[in-house]
């Protein structure tokens, strides 16, 4: 039999997801000149990118280019893309074992992480995540709803996910309408009476995880007033020792950024938000099974025996009046099928990037992983591209061992015979092209970006199916 990576036997690699890590992924294996490989990639979803399409704030069209790269990738002739075909539903890992000599698994990190507080489940609390998925449009999350007649709001977490919620909840329509935003979400953001949005952190701002071009952005925003109270926006002694001695520049022009926008004085802006550090929720309280207020306690940062800084819940504690909750505290990563994973940290089995076995921690021959499911969800975009050269680099280290799988099925018709079979509606790259075309067109008649299809019934009618 011959070597996979050569031109009679090509290394037929499966891609699990369709995000950035997979993408980076596929890149890294084009770039080998002395293997020829061949890529299927296979998403749940009709389109492509992941949360670059379904994750990304509608008003940061900057960040969504990175996208030009991936496609660039996917004109190569011995790349395909099966979209809504899923692992578990569509097909099994025991055929793709059977059809390719090495798996990736990069399915992100789809679902949230809870507050674990009493009240959690009101009318009213809701996770950022699925909030995010409903207004970029993601098919899964058409159908969500959320009350948007509250006039205060409050967004639990520091990261960029927390930011964007914010910043999405208090634009204005017309601001809004200038992105790709899903149209049922800008109709039902047009009649919000949110107001005031508060954004809680159980840390002090020096140890914030949103990024400082993220804050500078709040505090640009038309018609919003944003404030922080003078002692929260001050970290103390302890943070402020740890930036100078670390020389932390980010975090020391993080603290000059806020103090700035804590010193602002309103100028007639109707709509407000409000930072709190040091806080952390305790209980959302309810009133005829919804959200009315929050109980909030008040932290103190100490340091410990590593040096770390850390937060500790003192015996202060106050009552937010709010009529919405967002939690935005982490995404977690869901189990595959039959994969070994970790339910605690909500990654797979892995070291480096290849997948282990959960008792022996033997490498698994030809399955890896990449991406937030592969190392937890940290890092923005560019962050899955060293990350998937790592696996990559110990593919191809058991690739040069002869470490791979042995399937029986090694042609490409061989896998596309399976999917026509077990999906046959499902999505090519072809047809992900003609619907961002479309997509786009429809954008350029109303002076935006795109106008996306938001159920798979829509994009299928689109395609003439």
């Amino acid at each position: 039999m011959a070597k996979p990576g050569t031109s009679a036997c090509p290394l037929r690699v499966a891609i699990i997801g369709a995000g950035p890590a997979g993408f980076y992924a596929a890149e890294h294996l084009f770039k080998q000149d002395r293997i020829i490989v061949e890529i299927d990639m296979f998403d749940r979803l009709p389109t492509p990118f992941g949360l670059v399409r379904n994750g990304v704030a509608p008003d940061h069209q900057r960040i969504k280019a990175v996208t030009r790269i991936f496609d660039r990738t996917a004109t190569n002739p011995r790349f395909r893309f099966f979209g809504q075909v899923g692992l578990g539903r569509d097909i099994t890992r025991a055929q793709l074992r059977d059809h390719y000599h090495q798996i990736i698994y990069t399915t992100g990190a789809p679902s949230d992480r809870n507050l674990g507080i009493p009240g959690e489940n009101l009318k009213g609390s809701y996770s950022a995540t699925d909030f995010v998925a409903w207004y970029n449009g993601h098919p899964d999350f058409r159908d969500y709803e959320f009350d948007l007649s509250q006039k205060r709001a409050a967004v639990v977490g520091l990261g960029n996910v927390a930011v964007d919620v914010i910043r999405i909840l208090s634009r204005t329509p017309e601001e809004l309408a200038q992105t790709d935003i899903a149209d049922y979400a800008l109709e039902q953001l047009r009649q919000s009476r949110v107001r005031e949005v508060y954004m809680l952190g159980r840390r002090g701002p020096a140890q914030a995880a949103f990024t400082n071009p993220e804050i500078k952005e709040l505090g640009r925003l038309d018609d919003v007033h944003v404030t922080i109270p003078p002692e929260e926006a001050t970290p103390d002694s302890l943070s402020q020792q740890a930036l100078e001695r670390e020389d932390d520049r980010v975090g020391l022009k993080r603290i000059e950024i806020l103090k700035e926008i804590a010193s602002r004085q309103r100028a007639g802006q109707s709509r407000t938000i409000h930072f709190r550090f040091l806080v952390s929720p305790v209980e959302i309280l309810g009133s005829s099974g919804r959200v009315r207020a929050m109980r909030l306690v008040k932290n103190e940062l100490y340091a410990t025996d590593m040096g770390t800084l850390r937060p500790r819940a003192t015996d202060r504690l106050e009552e937010l009046k709010v009529g919405l909750v967002f939690r935005s505290i982490g995404y977690k990563g869901l189990p595959l099928s039959d994969i070994p994973f970790n339910p605690k940290w909500g990654v797979i089995l892995n070291e480096k990037g290849r997948v282990v076995e959960p008792e022996s921690r033997k490498p698994v021959v030809g399955e890896y992983t990449a991406g937030w499911i592969k190392r937890g969800p940290n890092g923005v975009i560019g962050t899955n591209k060293p990350d998937a050269l790592e696996t990559v680099s110990c593919m191809l280290e058991d690739l040069e061992a002869g470490l791979t799988l042995k399937p029986s099925h090694q042609g490409s018709s061989d896998t596309e015979t399976l999917i026509r079979r077990n999906r046959p509606d499902y999505f090519s790259y072809a047809d992900w092209q003609r619907i961002d075309e479309i997509e786009r067109e429809k954008g350029l008649h109303s002076g935006r970006p795109r106008v996306k299809f938001a159920t798979v019934e829509e994009m299928a009618a689109a395609l003439g199916r």
